[in-house]
């Protein structure tokens, strides 16, 4: 019997595998009756509206049936937003760990005495930097940017 190692979570006990599997074929569904024009309006559209490319997704997935974009289109959602000029300055999941490092500090105004809370902000902050470090190395966010507490609201207002 062979044995899989399974790498735990970064900042808790868990090792769990589970997730979503894509479908084999690469090829839209031949029941999908939309053309890969109207998907790229769509979202664009959508994007125009301020959703995230994530949003997006889920929209293109419930209301219109378009369970991959990629399958349809050729192109990820975050790639047609390049293109379009409408992709965010700052990627998604890194935005979304900001907003939750603020709700914290937020939080931790009002209740000081939260030593659990200072404690998952410390962890927050630890994975922005270590995403920030990632994303400069690929050039997707220019070297000189920096996360800082103090102005991190304005990043996500």
């Amino acid at each position: 019997s062979q044995q899989f190692v399974i790498m735990g979570r970064m900042h808790s006990q868990g090792k769990g595998i589970s997730g979503s599997a894509l479908p084999y074929r690469r090829r839209p569904p031949t029941w999908l009756k939309v053309t890969a024009r109207e998907v790229v309006d769509q979202v664009i559209k959508l994007a125009k509206k301020g959703l995230t490319p994530s949003q997006i997704g889920v929209i293109l997935r419930d209301s219109h049936g378009v369970g991959q974009v990629k399958a349809v289109t050729g192109n990820h959602i975050l790639r047609i937003l390049k293109h379009a000029g409408l992709a965010p300055e700052i990627p998604e999941d890194l935005y979304q760990m900001i907003k939750k490092a603020v709700s914290i500090r937020k939080h931790l105004e009002k209740n000081r005495k939260d030593k659990d809370a200072k404690f998952r902000l410390i962890l927050v902050e630890s994975r922005i930097h270590r995403l920030a470090r990632y994303y400069k190395r690929v050039r997707t966010l220019p070297p000189t940017w920096r996360y800082e507490s103090s102005t991190a609201s304005t990043l996500v207002a």
